[in-house]
C-alpha cells in the first residue's frame, strides 16, 4: 500500500519543489514514473493548475522542457470547461452513444480484482486500500470494463470516483467516456504486451496477449462476463451546531473548494458545506470524506456544515455570501469568484483536446517569457 498522503498545507506546497517535469514527460506513462501525486490537492481545490504552473516559471523551467507537464493540466482544465459548458448533461454519452453495449453494471471481477490481469488487479487492490491509481492503470480498467466487458461507463465510472481521492467528476466521468467512444472518434483497447511494457511486469497467456488486429475481433473473456450495480453510499460525519457571526459575510466552502489562500485575509464565517443530495448523486467512500475533513483543518476557523445551501442561507443573516464557480455550485446563491483558471477568458471549448491545446498554446508559450 502506498504511503498515506499528507494533509498539511506546508507540506503539499514543499511537494512542488519535487516535480521534475523533465522526467515526467520521459515517464509518466510507466506506472514507476515520476509522477507528482498532486492530483489529489488539485482536485480538492488546495492547489491548483496556475499555482502548478507558476512554479515552474519561477523555478527557470523553459516551455519546452515542460511542454508534456503542461499538456497533463490543460487535459485537467479542458475537461472542467466541457463539464462547465455541458452540466450534467457530461453524465450521458456526449459525442456519440456507446457502440457494443450489453449491460449497465460493472464486471464483478472488476471489482473484486480477480480479472487474472495480474497489474489491473493490483491495481484495483490498491485504489481500495489507498484511493489512488495511476492514470494508465485506471485506462486499462475502464477498456477492461467497457470494450470487453461491453458495460456503459457510467455506473462503472461512479465506482471509481467513489474510491478516488483525486476523484474530480468530470475529468472522470469524460476520462470514461473517452476510454468508451462516446466521447473520442474510438476505443481505447490494450494487449497484455503494452500492459507489460508499461507496469514493468511479464505476465502472459492472458486474454489480452493477442495481436492488436485479434485483439479487436475478441468476445467478452470469460472473467468479465458477469455483472452486478453496486450500491454506492456516503457516511457524512455527524457535526455540532454552527458558531456564527450573522454580521460577518460567509465563504463556502465544499468538496471540490478546500484553499486555505482562498479570501483568507477577509473577516468572514468559514464553512465547509456538505450537502447530502450532492453526495448522493455522486457518492464517496468514507476515506475520501475522511482526507476532505483532514484537509479543511488547513482553513483557519472552518466549521463544517451538513445539509442543503437553503438551510446554511437560512441561518446566515443578510451578510455576503461568497463562493468560488463551479458546475456542482450553481444553486449557489450569492457572490461567485472565478476559480483561478490557467486560461481564464475561454468562453466556450469545442472539438477535442488537441484543437483546445492548439487554440491556446501560443499563450501558455508567452507564460514563459
Amino acid at each position: 500500500m502506498k504511503n498515506p498522503l499528507t494533509t498539511k498545507y506546508n507540506d503539499i506546497i514543499k511537494q512542488l519543489e519535487q516535480i521534475e517535469p523533465v522526467q515526467y514527460s520521459k515517464t509518466r506513462n510507466f506506472t514507476n514514473g515520476a509522477v507528482t501525486e498532486l492530483s489529489p490537492y488539485i482536485s480538492r481545490g488546495v492547489i491548483n493548475g496556475k499555482m502548478v504552473l507558476n512554479h515552474l516559471i519561477k523555478k527557470g523551467y523553459t516551455y519546452y522542457s515542460c511542454e508534456k507537464f503542461i499538456q497533463q493540466l490543460l487535459w485537467r482544465e479542458y475537461f472542467q470547461r466541457v463539464w462547465q459548458k455541458h452540466g450534467e448533461g457530461i453524465n450521458a454519452d456526449l459525442k456519440q452513444v456507446q457502440s457494443d453495449v450489453n449491460n449497465h453494471g460493472i464486471p464483478i471481477s472488476i471489482v473484486s480484482a480477480k480479472t487474472s490481469i495480474q497489474s489491473v488487479d493490483d491495481a484495483i487492490d490498491e485504489l481500495k486500500l489507498s484511493g489512488m491509481m495511476h492514470n494508465h492503470l485506471r485506462m486499462y480498467t475502464a477498456f477492461l470494463t467497457c470494450n470487453l466487458g461491453k458495460s456503459h461507463w457510467l455506473h462503472p465510472a461512479q465506482w471509481m470516483y467513489y474510491h478516488l481521492l483525486d476523484g474530480d467528476w468530470g475529468s472522470n466521468a469524460l476520462s470514461w467516456q473517452w476510454i468508451a467512444g462516446s466521447f473520442s472518434n474510438k476505443k481505447y483497447i490494450a494487449n497484455q504486451e503494452n500492459i507489460n511494457y508499461y507496469t514493468k511486469t511479464s505476465q502472459s497467456n492472458t486474454f489480452l496477449d493477442l495481436s492488436y488486429e485479434d485483439l479487436q475481433k475478441l468476445e467478452t473473456p470469460s472473467a468479465l462476463n458477469e455483472n452486478e450495480k453496486i450500491d454506492l453510499n456516503t457516511q457524512l460525519p455527524v457535526v455540532e451546531n454552527l458558531n456564527l457571526n450573522t454580521e460577518l459575510p460567509t465563504l463556502i466552502y465544499n468538496y471540490y473548494n478546500l484553499s486555505p489562500t482562498w479570501r483568507e485575509d477577509m473577516n468572514a464565517n468559514r464553512i465547509l458545506l456538505l450537502e447530502p443530495d450532492l453526495f448522493n448523486q455522486y457518492p464517496v467512500s468514507k476515506k475520501c470524506i475522511s482526507f476532505i475533513l483532514e484537509l479543511a483543518q488547513n482553513i483557519h476557523g472552518i466549521q463544517i456544515f451538513v445539509g442543503s445551501f437553503i438551510d446554511l442561507k437560512n441561518k446566515l443573516g443578510n451578510q455576503p455570501i461568497y463562493f468560488q464557480e463551479h458546475p456542482l455550485n450553481r444553486h449557489y446563491q450569492g457572490i461567485e469568484d472565478l476559480r483561478p483558471w490557467i486560461i481564464p477568458e475561454i468562453k466556450d471549448v469545442q472539438g477535442s483536446f488537441f484543437s483546445f491545446w492548439k487554440k491556446n498554446e501560443k499563450l501558455i508559450r508567452s507564460f514563459f517569457k
